[in-house]
């Protein structure tokens, strides 16, 4: 096994799965590949994938429930790849537990530039197997019962511990050190992507629209009220803020 691990290309278009397994292969993964759904899911199970490139459109079952399927014991990077614009594919694609998507055709250096990024930040919370010594108290960010660890990257509601995905952390701690500030989608679009999105980089609406899904899903996991928000307030138009403090 290479250093970077097991990457899983699940992709019935052999010209496509052929490109997705050389830039794979080039960033440093061991490489496997599937052409249909079901044979994808076993294969992420018995190689216990690092990485999972996945197609929306399979012939047997369909991208979106083999992400649901993975999901159920890996938590594995997945990219989905579509060759449709609907912007309900990447919502659906987002909803069901991908980290990222890409619509076909793409330029095989985004492809790597997104795997790169997301591989920056760790998956689980509590990191690697070995214990982090604990920070200094003033790098941990709280507000109104919410703890956040940037170092173990770690949250607490009320004490009790709250697993996140990456864009979920990594959303929550942008607007914990905002301390208040509005926060464009524009500029939390750059925070979910990473290095690759940078200032001069498009940022498309379907772009902006998933920094939506990531609030949403961030909010439910916070029991969020949707008319007294305790943490995060939309600011129509523009972005999100911090709720004020409370006393």
């Amino acid at each position: 096994m290479t250093d970077l691990g097991v990457a899983v290309v699940v992709e019935d278009d052999a010209d496509v799965r052929n490109l997705v397994e050389a830039v794979l292969r080039q960033a440093g993964f061991e490489v496997h590949s599937a052409s249909e759904g079901r044979e994808g899911v076993d294969v992420v199970r018995r190689e216990d994938a690092q990485v999972v490139t996945l197609d929306v459109g399979l012939p047997d079952i369909d991208g979106f429930e083999v992400l649901r399927r993975i999901r159920q014991f890996s938590d594995a990077y997945v990219v989905m790849l579509t060759a449709r614009t609907d912007e309900l594919d990447t919502l659906t694609a987002l909803h069901t537990g991908a980290d990222d998507f890409l619509t076909k055709p793409f330029r095989p250096r985004e492809l790597r530039a997104r795997v790169a990024a997301m591989m920056r930040r760790p998956r689980r919370d509590n990191g690697g197997a070995v214990a982090a010594p604990a920070p200094a108290p003033d790098n941990v960010l709280r507000h109104n019962g919410l703890s956040l660890n940037p170092d173990m990257r770690s949250v607490t509601v009320d004490g009790e511990p709250l697993s996140l995905t990456r864009s979920e952390f990594d959303l929550l701690h942008a607007l914990l050190k905002g301390a208040g500030a509005v926060r464009s989608k524009t500029d939390l679009v750059r925070v979910v992507r990473g290095e690759y999105y940078r200032a001069d980089a498009y940022i498309s609406d379907s772009d902006e629209r998933a920094v939506e899904v990531h609030i949403g899903n961030l909010r439910r996991k916070l029991g969020e009220d949707a008319v007294q928000p305790r943490w995060l307030q939309t600011v129509r138009g523009v972005g999100y803020r911090l709720a004020p403090a409370q006393p």
